[in-house]
């Protein structure tokens, strides 16, 4: 899934700042429907935050993910990239 993920574009930057985001639209979505819905009182404001709040632990983990398969993707390039080298040096010897 990470790899797929990867694969059309989403890097770690990304879901790092989408976990960044989230938390700032906790506050926001908190705030929003504390003004909005008076009647409803303090317990519904909090159900949305917490609600969205939970979506930053989703969004670091997944960041996290994808940074540990970009690092693996860069060694092997690296790998790839140092085997190319060699074999051109046999081969131009």
């Amino acid at each position: 899934m990470i790899k797929k993920l990867h694969d059309i574009g989403l890097r770690s930057e990304h879901a790092y700042t989408a976990a960044v985001a989230s938390i700032g639209l906790s506050v926001l979505t908190w705030a929003a429907s504390l003004r909005a819905e008076p009647g409803r009182g303090l317990d519904r404001a909090d159900r949305w935050g917490i609600f969205v709040g939970e979506w930053a632990p989703t969004f670091f983990g997944l960041g996290l993910a994808l940074s540990h398969y970009e690092q693996e993707e860069g060694s092997l390039m690296g790998k790839a990239h140092a085997d190319g080298a060699r074999k051109r040096d046999v081969v131009g010897a």
